[in-house]
């Protein structure tokens, strides 16, 4: 299966399936080559996107700053350019974040 992210020159840009006006703001694990993420935010006049970057820095510990939205702006798939010195890293706390939700939903 491809990954939901892939190392780039600039950093690690993430495959996103966003679904906004869900009942609370989470990484829901993986969907189609994506990660599957839900918000609260609707997808009204870009608070969704903006939703979506503040909580890809919370999640993953990082700055807002270094996070950018590549494509998707109007649409449920989304690209996501991180911006890192330290890519290996970054992706160590993906997938820690996705064994946590594996483990929660009784997968792991």
């Amino acid at each position: 299966m491809p990954s939901p992210w892939q190392q780039t020159s600039q950093g690690v840009l993430l495959h996103i399936h966003l679904q906004p006006r869900a009942s609370r703001n989470c990484l829901a694990g993986l969907h189609g080559q994506g990660l599957k993420i839900q918000l609260t935010a609707p997808p009204v006049d870009g608070a969704a996107n903006t939703g979506l970057l503040q909580f890809l820095a919370r999640l993953l510990r990082l700055s807002r700053s270094s996070i950018s939205l590549q494509s998707g702006e109007k649409s449920r798939e989304k690209r996501v350019l991180i911006r890192t010195t330290n890519p290996d890293g970054l992706i160590v706390r993906l997938q820690e974040a996705l064994v946590r939700v594996d483990k929660k939903n009784g997968d792991g």
